[in-house]
């Protein structure tokens, strides 16, 4: 049986009712497997979830759902020393990550 986090959909809905990701420009900071990423990321104009674990971003990659290719991308990075030009995104998420 797959354990699955979140079934009811709250961290989403709680998400949400703090942001509006439509047409946005999304940093996920620790975005580790993808999770949350999926949860919102078809409302945005585009998603880049970065992450310190490599292994975690490989299975965020594998597991994006083919109509998200062109929106969510990843990339192997730390939110201290962000790898993006000034103004590159409209809104940063940071949730469960430390």
């Amino acid at each position: 049986m797959t354990l699955q986090k979140d079934p009811e959909g709250n961290e989403a809905r709680h998400l949400k009712g703090f942001a509006d990701f439509g047409g946005r420009r999304v940093l996920e900071i620790g975005c580790g497997d993808g999770r949350l990423t999926w949860r919102y990321a078809a409302s945005a104009a585009r998603v880049t979830g970065i992450d310190v674990d490599r292994d975690s971003l490989r299975i965020a990659t594998i597991e994006r759902a083919a109509d998200l290719e062109h929106i969510a991308t990843f990339a192997q990075a730390d939110s201290v020393h962000l790898p993006f030009r000034k103004e590159t995104f409209d809104l940063a998420v940071l949730a469960w990550s430390f």
